[in-house]
């Protein structure tokens, strides 16, 4: 299974100025590394939550359908279930009627359900099958719950104070636990 980012999110959660309030910055010198640090942030409480902040649009490649009717989609909040694509023994990906399954975005995490039909089994043997999906919170900042902006903020403080370059384990490489606090209740927890 793989995840494939197809169309970005057209703006990010916060913005420079956010940052540089949160900052007490007044000046523009760094306002190219406070942007990175945004962008940062975001990918890094995205990656650890299987969220996407604003709408994005993601590819899903599997080899072969999990058994049972169902599929778990691993992105959260799922939008919508844009195209599901199998491809044939030429390699050409063929469309899938809608109408053959259901997405159930209500459930945490998504699913896709099939409606009492066998989904069509991909010919070849690695990435037969494609599912293109949106998620995120929506459009723009305004959309995205309070907390995870703040942790955003945050995270970003962090590593703008803690720039030098530390080893993967060691406490300044560690993420403050007053961000990990924040994005905990967005976590999706598996039983």
């Amino acid at each position: 299974m793989s995840l494939v980012m197809t169309s970005p999110p057209a703006a990010e959660p916060v913005t420079v100025a956010d940052i540089k309030a949160h900052l007490r910055i007044d000046d523009s010198d760094e306002d190219i590394l406070l942007a990175s640090l945004l962008l940062t942030s975001r990918m890094h409480i995205e990656t650890a939550l299987s969220l996407a902040l604003i709408t994005q649009s993601w590819t899903l490649r599997l080899d072969r359908w999990p058994r049972g009717r169902s599929l778990e989609l691993p992105l959260a909040p799922l939008r919508a279930v844009d195209e599901v694509r199998v491809k044939d023994a030429s390699g050409a990906a063929n469309v899938v009627s809608a109408e053959s399954y259901l997405v159930d975005l209500a459930a945490r995490p998504a699913r896709l359900v099939w409606n009492n039909v066998v989904p069509p089994a991909p010919q070849v043997p690695a990435g037969g099958i494609e599912i293109d999906l949106s998620a995120g919170f929506g459009a723009d900042g305004e959309s995205v719950p309070a907390p995870l902006k703040h942790a955003i903020l945050m995270l970003a403080a962090h590593w703008y104070e803690h720039r030098d370059p530390s080893e993967i384990g060691t406490n300044g490489a560690r993420i403050p636990d007053s961000v990990s606090s924040l994005i905990n209740p967005f976590r999706t927890i598996r039983l």
